[in-house]
């Protein structure tokens, strides 16, 4: 039998949630499914300016589902883990049923 979460687990289930629940924000991280990508690119992908696309990976960094990487001027990212991504896989999956 699994253990009820505790109220620190579901608070920080809950942030997840949120972070993931912008549709330009889940954009953003389905795009990353592909494989690292540079803000221009996600910018492009989620049909947003790359000032906007900047802001929200802010926020998706902060909540550490991507991981930023920086070459010169250009800053990649990348989703943080495999969780983040089996996260993405399954609920998209979820959401075709």
């Amino acid at each position: 039998m699994t253990r009820l979460p505790s109220d620190e687990e579901v608070a920080e289930l809950a942030r997840l949630y949120s972070l993931a629940a912008d549709p330009t924000r889940l954009k953003l991280l389905l795009s990353l499914l592909e494989g690292e990508k540079c803000v221009c690119e996600l910018s492009a992908s989620a049909g947003t300016s790359v000032s906007a696309a900047s802001h929200q990976l802010r926020l998706l960094r902060s909540g550490s589902l991507v991981s930023p990487r920086r070459e010169g001027r250009h800053i990649f990212y990348k989703l943080a883990d495999d969780h983040v991504r089996a996260f993405l896989e399954l609920s998209l999956e979820h959401a075709r049923e």
